[in-house]
């Protein structure tokens, strides 16, 4: 009908008022308007919402393409925000629950000598001075004997933060707290190898849970050596 009406009957539209057509515009792009998702979008989290709408109001005011690249710069400079200021959670036990975030989850228990200590990032150069001066305000706060790393949002150590690592290990062990790491991938593990942290960090502070770090705790709570 479109073809038709272009090719054969386009008079009917010369006299047809500008206002018109407008609405005609206006209306089709209200249609292609998702409310409901933005609606989501607002209650789940805010900065995809607030994304959308500077999307849509770049595709309005600068043009389709203009609008496309403003999102898209926008989303890689939330993408390296959060990159490089994660969150660090202390983790604490809920009875028939597991681990949790003690700031989420008030019922939730901390081990008593122990720092349970989730880093949610990749750890690279960019935050880890971030992840040391968290671990060493917890460790003067809270004074434990062993700090248990809980590793399953690490995703890669690059060589900085390799150093960081080792530089941390050795200063806390020479405050007599001990280091032990939880859930850290294969992968990760292959790699502290090649960066040499073996000759700090103790081969058998490497657990795959929580409670296997904690019995090991209890069967030997203060190691002997470097960890």
């Amino acid at each position: 009908m479109v073809a038709l009406l272009l090719l054969f009957f386009s008079t009917l539209l010369a006299d047809l008022p500008q206002t018109a057509l407008a609405a005609v515009v206006i209306a089709a792009a209200l249609s292609l308007a998702d409310v409901a998702a933005l609606r989501h979008y607002l209650r789940v989290r805010t900065s995809s919402f607030v994304l959308s709408l500077v999307a849509t109001g770049g595709v309005v005011f600068f043009g389709v393409l203009q609008g496309i690249l403003i999102a898209v710069v926008l989303s890689i400079l939330l993408f390296f925000k959060r990159s490089w200021w994660p969150h660090g959670e202390v983790l604490g036990h809920v009875p028939d629950e597991g681990w949790h975030s003690l700031r989420q989850s008030p019922t939730a228990e901390e081990r008593s000598g122990v720092l349970v200590y989730r880093w949610e990032a990749p750890l690279f150069f960019a935050n880890a001075g971030m992840f040391r001066q968290q671990v060493r305000h917890l460790v003067h706060e809270r004074r434990p004997e062993w700090v248990v790393l809980q590793c399953e949002a690490i995703t890669d150590i690059d060589v900085s933060a390799a150093d960081v690592l080792e530089q941390l290990d050795r200063e806390l062990n020479a405050k007599g707290v001990h280091v032990a790491f939880v859930e850290l991938r294969d992968r990760l593990q292959d790699l502290v190898y090649r960066y040499g942290l073996f000759d700090t960090l103790d081969r058998d502070h490497f657990y795959d849970s929580i409670e296997q770090a904690l019995a090991a705790i209890d069967a030997d709570p203060n190691p002997g050596g470097s960890e």
